[in-house]
Formats: C-alpha cells, structure tokens, sequence
C-alpha cells in the first residue's frame, strides 16, 4: 500500500495514526510511556507485573479506548491504530503493551458482538463494554488449555439451568488485575459438541488466580494460569459458538481482528533494539568499524520491510473489516491469509533485528540487566502467539495457496 506526497510515492508505514480517535489513543499514551520505560527493567527481573501502571491507564481512559463512544469509550475501531498504539507501549516495555493488548482487542471483538450479534450477546457484550469504557472491566480472555490434551475445560449444565465450568487456562496475560475473564470452553449441546466463551467475574466461586508466571521473556506480562474448580455461570453469561472442529471460514476474520494487533508488538520490540544501537554507537562517537556499520544497514532495512508488510496488511484487514460488504466467507478467509503472511514475516524479522542489535553492542548486551537481553527473550514470544503457531500457520499457509482444501 501507498500514498502520495505531491509527486512522490510514500510507503505505508505504522508510525501515523489514522483516525481522530488513535490520536487521542496516543495522546494519552503518551504520559504513561516515561513510567513504562523507568520500570521495565526491575519489573522484568522481578517478573512482577506493573498494576500501578495499569492503573493510570485506567484512570485516564485507555483501557476503555476501543469501547464506541456511546458507551463510554474513546470509540477506537482502526486497527492499524490500535497497532501503533501498542508498538508505542511495546517500545517502553513489551511485557505492558502485550497485557494491554489483552483489553483493546477485547474491545474490538465485543464491538462486533454488539453491533452483529443475538440478543443475548449484544446484551452480554453491551454490559461488559459499558464497564470497560468507565474503567470499572478490566477483561482478561483465556484460550488455551493448561497442560495440552490433558486437561479440556468444560462447560457442564447445572441444576439451576445455568452452566458449570471446570478446567484450568494458561497463559492469561492481565490476569493479575483482571476483573472479568472470557473462559473459552467446549460444551455440549444436544448432541453437539461445540465451542463457547464464559464470562466469568473475578469474585466467581472456584475461579483461583495463580501467581505462576516464570516466563523466559514477557516476564511482567503477568501471563498467569486460571483455575477453574465447578464455576457457577449464568445462562446469560456464555457466548455459545458453532460446532467444535467444524471448519467456519466467516469466523477467520474476527480471529484475525483478535489477533493482528499484536504484530505491533514485535514491531515495537525491534525498534527499541534499533534505536538503542543507534543511540549507543552516537555515544562511542567516531567512525564503526565496517562490519559495524555492515550489520547496521541491515537493521534498517529489515525494520522497514517489518513496519511496511505490518502497516500495509493492517490497512487491507481495516478494509476487509469494516467497508467490505461481499461474502463473508472469502473476507475471512482474505483476512486471515494476509494475517498469517504478516505474521510469520515479522516473527522472522524481529528476532533478526534485535539478534543483530545484540552483536553489535557486544558482550555487554549478555548481561541480564542489558536492555537487549530483555528484548531478545521479549521479541521471541511472537512466535507462540494465537493464531497460528508456527506448524499450524504452515499448514493453513500452504493449504491457501494450493486453493483450499481438497476432499
């Protein structure tokens, strides 16, 4: 994608906001970003997640940025803005922009369920919406299961006509101060094994809050397990989904809306490795060494090609979302494809950059107290991050490009 600047062509890239609405996003960002910086470091060896931040940027209105305006929120809706918003953060602390990441695109996602859904979603959504955009809902949403196959959580009928849940989520980043938690589920209905989503408010009976989290990078993220021991939920407390296994190219593009945010992230991670680099040769002063200056043009040329293909896939997927009105099924199956295309660029790129970055700097950057060390363990996270792992976006990649599935 580009523009134009009088007669010349501009790159897309992910640096300007969009819409009136990321501006202001950005604008309040910008008094937390000193606080994020100052602490990153002791939070990331503690492994201790940074609540006081989080609690200004709940007090001035950013964790409810992507609630619409009319109830209560800053209205943000453009994905690419949200994307810069959270290479913003991720530039002072990766660990904070990944847990914030949590609460935008739930925002985004609980938009489309209200605006699109049944009644007893958008009523379910309207309420959890109308929190965020106060700042009451802090809302941590959990999908993969504790311990693989091992462990499956389940939604189970209960005498009351409600639901039960049993079952034990991992990697919830946020967790520490969620309020509210979107438990995804399997659950059978007539028969029919299908997937749901449970909204569970902290206080809830059986719902533990581990402190477990002793990840190798991502360490403030506070990326803790959920426990789940006979969780009473409400009836009107579960968004019920299709059949479990069942393939639903429609649904490709709210996953990818879920998810394509994060590119951001890594994007921020790799660019504060640059910039660091920068930094510390203009210190040193004097002319680098070849090799120096060899690695060096390096970085910039992958940080470019990092921030186009992220900004330009970003652009096409706020098309699809939002001004496309053709078959539902092929704008999932486009969004998702340009998704994973990004995705795996940049979980290529960034590890490369920020890889470079540290052999640049030397051996002082092998120190656990180097700002590099930090975001090489940061940046390799992207990799792990839904959907799709590595294996599995192959799988879908490859599959796309040979035309779909075969019978």
């Amino acid at each position: 994608m580009a523009t134009h600047d009088r007669d010349r062509a501009v790159t897309a890239d992910l640096r300007d906001p969009r819409t009136s609405s990321g501006r202001a996003l950005l604008a309040l960002l910008t008094e937390h970003l000193p606080r994020m910086r100052d602490g990153a470091r002791q939070a990331d060896r503690e492994g201790a997640f940074p609540a006081k931040v989080f609690e200004g940027l709940r007090t001035n209105g950013v964790l409810g940025a992507t609630v619409p305006e009319e109830l209560g929120g800053l209205g943000v809706s453009s994905l690419h803005d949200v994307c810069l918003a959270l290479t913003t953060v991720a530039e002072a602390d990766a660990s904070t922009a990944l847990a914030l990441h949590m609460q935008l695109s739930r925002g985004l996602t609980l938009t489309h369920e209200w605006r699109h859904g049944g009644e007893r979603a958008r009523a379910l959504a309207e309420r959890l919406l109308r929190g965020m955009g106060s700042g009451e809902a802090v809302v941590c949403t959990t999908v993969k299961d504790a311990g693989g196959n091992r462990v499956v959580t389940r939604l189970r009928p209960a005498p009351d006509g409600g639901w039960v849940l049993s079952g034990r989520k991992t990697l919830a980043s946020m967790a520490p101060i969620a309020t509210d938690f979107v438990i995804s589920a399997r659950v059978e209905v007539a028969g029919v094994t299908r997937s749901a989503a449970a909204v569970l408010p902290r206080r809830t009976p059986g719902l533990t809050v581990l402190d477990n989290w002793d990840g190798l990078g991502m360490r403030a993220s506070g990326s803790v397990d959920i426990l789940l021991e006979d969780c009473p939920v409400r009836l009107e407390d579960v968004f019920l989904r299709g059949p479990l296994g069942e393939r639903d190219d429609a649904a490709l593009a709210g996953q990818t809306v879920s998810s394509i945010t994060m590119l951001g992230i890594y994007v921020g991670v790799a660019q504060a490795a640059r910039d660091h680099v920068v930094a510390e040769l203009t210190r040193r002063g004097g002319a680098p060494a070849a090799g120096v200056r060899t690695l060096l043009a390096e970085i910039e040329a992958r940080l470019h090609a990092l921030r186009t293909t992220a900004a330009g896939t970003l652009a096409v997927a706020d098309h699809l979302a939002y001004e496309f009105d053709g078959d539902p099924l092929e704008r999932g199956r486009r969004m998702m494809f340009d998704f994973q295309r990004a995705k795996l660029t940049v979980n290529r790129l960034a590890p490369e950059i920020v890889a470079d970055c540290v052999t640049v700097i030397g051996g002082a950057s092998y120190s656990g107290s180097h700002p590099l060390s930090r975001l090489y363990r940061d940046v390799r996270a992207g990799a792990f991050m839904h959907p799709f792992t590595y294996p599995d976006a192959v799988d879908w990649l490859s599959e796309a490009a040979l035309g779909g599935p075969k019978d």
